[in-house]
């Protein structure tokens, strides 16, 4: 809607959209100029591209209505240049209105009412940062016209696309010139303003060519044809100005420029302008397109769209300024403010240690605010430690795996010396268990370990943020907590060591649970009688031979008296008894029997020992040992072993002394696994909880350390400023926002070419009416 379409009672309350919205963002673009290249916000803007000599300039100074760009047959546009045309209010006296320009590189700006000199300064500016050599850069220049005879237009002068590189171009500097200009025309903010000469080819126009790939669909460009009044004798430009060559959404202006000739007599604007209404209205073939011919109607176009395209982009512009403001705000919050006082040093060295020794004592406790969801964290890993791994590490343990029945009843045959005892000795059964319970210390010193591990990591968790600002204080920090650490672990170990040595030290067969030896026996007897196996034994050693079974009743007792078998082995070399000695020999023999269960030699030795029992027994020893050869003992072997076979008193002994192992085992190992968590918890996670504080304070809070561990790094020094810096920039976008009108219907008509200018139509036209879309794109 334009003002035409109000009532007119209304139409003079109303407040013009153009002179309230595009202000403004010219506002926004000078406050984010600030930030440079740093800035991240795309704002709404018309950006002016074209091939080299298309006559961008020429249409630019058109629209301020004033010479004030460089002139040159070479490439003059170097660096982008950030127009901003401001309208000023006319003065009311009648007398000539003011016109200045303001460059924003300026400190302090100031106004220069000399274009030419604006022009120069143009020129110095680019040569400063571009070299005088046709050098092209791409850092812009802003510069802000305010002028009664002007629409509020933000605009953007471009590089033009060249083919050749001159001067200190490189060779690639038609990409590099084209990189350049997309980097602008590629934001959906960005209208694009793209200007071709009417006298060649259309659809060979680099302007809309580049134009073309940045908006491929065509909804942010309008077309301007220059140069109308060169075109060859018999053409004309209509169907270009009626989008029938190429179309646009936003479609085509044509102009007419001054010609070279003009700018070097020094032939002003105003007159090129009455010129070129004089030649569109001399010119049949353009009647009926007077909304799309000439450079007040061009103003006005770029008026008109650029307010719809503002308010198009006001809930996402002001979306992504208070999204920028939000993290700004806590990149600044994390670096904290800047305490130089002593006692300020002091107050915020103890709040981190008060803090960070919270933070410590909550995440153990499973009290922290930041518990995690998806994996156990904190205290709840040392349960874990304690329980899933340390007891079910010890459950699965059985204390007889590595004890095979040979090592059992080598240790009993061991522990008796070189007697038989009666009984199974007590001896072996407590050296066996005592090698087991000596297994426990590895697992129970590695738990310790492990939730010293599990402290360290807690440590490093609960730094907080705010001390990146500081890594000397958080280096520092870091120090101590591992040390203290450390010298927790140390009494725990030593605890745990003393816990198993004390099991070692004192083994209480007398405890409850223990199984005794009555029991132990009964299940032992039961075990070996259900799982006995006769073994296939020629001649078994414990038997004697046939004539030999009539043993007196004194050789029973004796071996009933042993009540096992002497290491295993019962010998057959038994002192003869009288009932042996008067035992008749066998016929034809004369062996003595006390001998002959000793010495087993031929028919001619025993008889000669016959022999022998019929002399004196002097002469009888003498001539014994002198007619008997010597009998000589294989040497026994270096390791001793027991034999083989097991009798089945000895299974018992050894399937008693296993029942005894697992029942004591039992016993200690539910101590250990009840004593070294205490003992971990109570010299190393809780002690560690309660002194932490007192330790960072005794360590760190010292008046000559404060300063050094307050000291910040020159870099993080520079991000708070910057940071600073640009929150300012933003808060000052921010209330910036908060002037743009809520709703706005009308948009800026008119055009004044000077002070005397009346807003006027040519004759015989009609008047212009743009039409929106629901979403704010125009249909022309």
């Amino acid at each position: 809607m334009s003002v035409d379409d109000l009532p007119p009672s209304s139409a003079s309350a109303v407040t013009p959209l153009g002179s309230s919205v595009i202000p403004i963002v010219n506002k926004l673009q000078d406050i984010f100029a600030q930030l440079g290249s740093q800035s991240t916000i795309a704002l709404p803007q018309v950006a002016v591209v074209g091939s080299q000599s298309s006559g961008k300039s020429s249409v630019l100074e058109a629209l301020v209505g004033r010479d004030f760009l460089p002139r040159g047959n070479d490439i003059c546009t170097r660096r982008p240049l950030r127009l901003q045309l401001v309208q000023t209010k006319p003065s009311s006296d009648g007398g000539s209105d003011e016109e200045w320009g303001e460059f924003l590189h300026h400190d302090p700006v100031r106004r220069i009412y000399d274009f030419s000199e604006i022009r120069r300064e143009i020129e110095a500016e680019t040569n400063r940062v571009s070299g005088e050599n046709k050098g092209v850069s791409d850092i812009p220049i802003g510069l802000k016209i305010f002028s009664p005879n002007v629409l509020d237009i933000s605009l953007v002068d471009l590089p033009g696309i060249t083919k050749v590189p001159v001067g200190d171009q490189p060779s690639d500097i038609e990409a590099r010139i084209r990189t350049m200009i997309l980097t602008y025309i590629k934001e959906p903010s960005c209208l694009i303003l793209a200007v071709s000469p009417a006298n060649t080819d259309l659809a060979n126009s680099d302007a809309l060519q580049i134009a073309g790939n940045a908006d491929p669909d065509g909804h942010r460009t309008i077309g301007v044809i220059t140069k109308l009044d060169i075109m060859d004798r018999g053409t004309d430009a209509r169907n270009h100005l009626l989008g029938k060559t190429i179309p646009l959404r936003l479609g085509y202006v044509g102009v007419v420029n001054r010609s070279q000739e003009d700018i070097l007599m020094n032939r002003s604007i105003k007159d090129a302008l009455v010129a070129e209404e004089k030649f569109f209205r001399s010119r049949p073939v353009y009647s009926g397109l007077t909304d799309r011919l000439g450079v007040p109607q061009l103003a006005k176009k770029l008026n008109q769209v650029l307010v719809q395209h503002i308010k198009a982009l006001l809930p996402s512009l002001k979306s992504r300024i208070n999204n920028a403001l939000f993290a700004t705000a806590k990149e600044y919050e994390s670096y904290g403010d800047i305490t130089e006082s002593r006692g300020g040093q002091g107050a915020l060295l103890l709040s981190f240690i008060t803090k960070y020794c919270e933070a410590y004592s909550s995440t153990l406790e499973g009290k922290s605010k930041e518990m995690s969801t998806s994996e156990l964290s904190g205290g709840a890993r040392i349960l874990y430690i304690f329980q899933s791994v340390f007891v079910k590490s010890l459950e699965e343990v059985d204390p007889c795996e590595d004890l095979t029945a040979d090592d059992i009843r080598t240790a009993i045959q061991n522990a008796t010396g070189p007697r038989s005892a009666l009984f199974v000795p007590d001896v072996p059964f407590e050296v066996l268990v005592r090698r087991q319970i000596s297994r426990l210390l590895d697992p129970s010193l590695q738990c310790a370990r492990f939730i010293f591990d599990e402290l360290v990591k807690i440590s490093h968790q609960c730094m907080m943020k705010e001390l990146q600002r500081f890594p000397v204080l958080q280096k520092r920090m870091d120090e101590v907590i591992g040390n203290f650490l450390r010298e927790g672990l140390e009494p725990s170990q030593a605890m745990i060591r003393d816990l198993i040595e004390m099991e070692m030290d004192y083994i209480n067969t007398s405890h409850p649970n223990f199984i005794g030896g009555t029991k132990a026996v009964e299940q032992a007897m039961q075990t070996v009688k259900s799982s006995r196996i006769p073994h296939p034994v020629a001649r078994p050693r414990d038997t004697v031979e046939p004539e030999r079974t009539a043993s007196s009743g004194s050789q029973i007792k004796t071996r009933s008296f042993l009540g096992r078998q002497a290491n295993g082995i019962i010998t057959d070399q038994a002192v003869p008894t009288a009932a042996d000695a008067e035992r008749p020999a066998p016929a034809g023999s004369t062996s003595w029997s006390g001998f002959s269960s000793i010495f087993r030699g031929s028919d001619g030795q025993a008889a000669a020992k016959n022999n022998l029992l019929n002399k004196p027994f002097s002469e009888t020893t003498q001539e014994v040992y002198q007619n008997l050869s010597t009998i000589y003992l294989k040497e026994p072997p270096t390791i001793l072993k027991s034999s083989e076979t097991h009798s089945e008193q000895e299974s018992v002994e050894i399937e008693i002394t296993k029942l005894l192992l697992k029942s004591y085992y039992d016993i200690v190992r539910k101590n250990v696994e009840d004593l070294v968590p205490k003992a971990i918890m109570h010299f190393l996670v809780n002690y560690t909880k309660r002194e932490l504080h007192n330790v960072f304070i005794e360590k760190l809070y010292r008046e000559n350390l404060i300063e050094e561990l307050l000291k910040e790094p020159d870099e993080l020094a520079i991000k708070r400023k910057r940071t600073q810096e640009t929150l300012r920039i933003l808060q000052q976008a921010n209330r910036t926002l908060d002037e743009l009108p809520l709703e706005a219907e009308s948009v800026e008509r008119g055009y004044k070419i000077g002070s005397e200018a009346k807003h006027e139509e040519l004759p015989g036209t009609r008047r212009s009416r743009t039409e929106t879309n629901g979403n704010g794109r125009l249909h022309m």
